[in-house]
């Protein structure tokens, strides 16, 4: 009975942590051809991103960056990810923990769907004018223009 108890009052403080300080995990990725870096433009948000989403509970962040590549850009095949940086984000209450990956020799096969509707790969240096400030940062970073922040 003792450890029944202790059981649910361990789960309960997980799930009150949870609701007061949730985190959000995601897993981007920095897909390099000659020195460029793929970016793409979502449907639900502005500006050029690097490509990613959310890491499922359970999943390993580098079997979703792959997924969300399949998914997103209609990966076929790639080296292996490398990880690239952790980061973080305040975003409202909520907290972002982002791992970046970078993934040489992709080959995919990109068809406009409900999620992505362009994909560019770029200069690392010369982003298109609406890319946001943060994947700015990571190109810089990746560029070795700027050194490696820990916040997104």
């Amino acid at each position: 009975m003792a450890l029944l108890l202790g059981r649910l009052g361990l789960s309960l403080k997980i799930a009150a942590q949870a609701l007061l300080s949730p985190v959000a995990y995601a897993a981007c990725a920095l897909i390099v051809r000659e020195g460029r870096v793929l970016l793409v433009r979502h449907s639900y948000v502005q500006g050029w991103l690097l490509p990613g989403g959310g890491v499922g509970r359970g999943e390993p962040a580098e079997e979703a960056v792959l997924r969300e590549m399949r998914e997103e850009i209609g990966l076929l095949s790639c080296a292996a990810p490398r990880q690239f940086g952790l980061y973080t984000r305040k975003s409202g209450w909520a907290t972002n923990v982002i791992v970046l990956f970078q993934i040489d020799d992709a080959q995919f096969k990109f068809v406009p769907n409900f999620e992505v509707r362009a994909v560019e790969f770029v200069d690392p240096l010369s982003p298109p004018a609406d890319t946001p400030p943060s994947v700015r940062r990571r190109l810089r970073e990746f560029a070795g223009m700027e050194s490696r922040s820990p916040y997104w």
